[in-house]
């Protein structure tokens, strides 16, 4: 089984990417220097926006997400685990989390890469406000 949603989104002048263990990407239209984990601002989707399709597949502790972030020149893949005990119920947020802890925000869990681990080219394009977009594949077994 496999699902796939696309997120549009850009950076912002204060994304900083030196949070240690996981990344975010927000439907707010704002940054302050305190979300040292965001990474794009003014996205197009929520958690609660995906589609019931995605999130069947996603909900499952055998659930593998590829994320592609796409942002300029610069392709980062982000590998992550699902969760039967994900909702997916939040309006704005999305987060990648290097842990396995789960809230309504949480989309990835387990991920190879938290936004101090994404490469810098990335990140200055992020800062510079550049347009990123963002290619989630939820695969599972069978």
């Amino acid at each position: 089984m496999e699902a796939q949603e696309i997120i549009y989104c850009h950076g912002h002048p204060l994304v900083t990417g030196s949070h240690p263990t996981t990344f975010e990407l927000t439907r707010e239209d704002y940054l302050t220097k305190n979300g040292n984990c965001i990474i794009g601002i003014g996205a197009d989707k929520g958690c609660n926006d995906l589609s019931s399709v995605f999130r069947h597949v996603l909900a499952h502790n055998d659930a593998v997400l590829i994320t592609r972030l796409v942002c300029k020149e610069v392709t980062v893949t982000v590998k992550s685990r699902g969760s039967s005990s994900f909702t997916l119920t939040h309006s704005t947020d999305m987060v990648w989390r290097k842990s396995s802890y789960v809230c309504g925000r949480t989309i990835g869990i387990m991920s190879d890469h938290v936004a101090a681990t994404l490469p810098k080219t990335l990140l200055s394009n992020l800062v510079a406000g550049k347009d990123m977009i963002v290619t989630l594949t939820a695969m599972r077994p069978g």
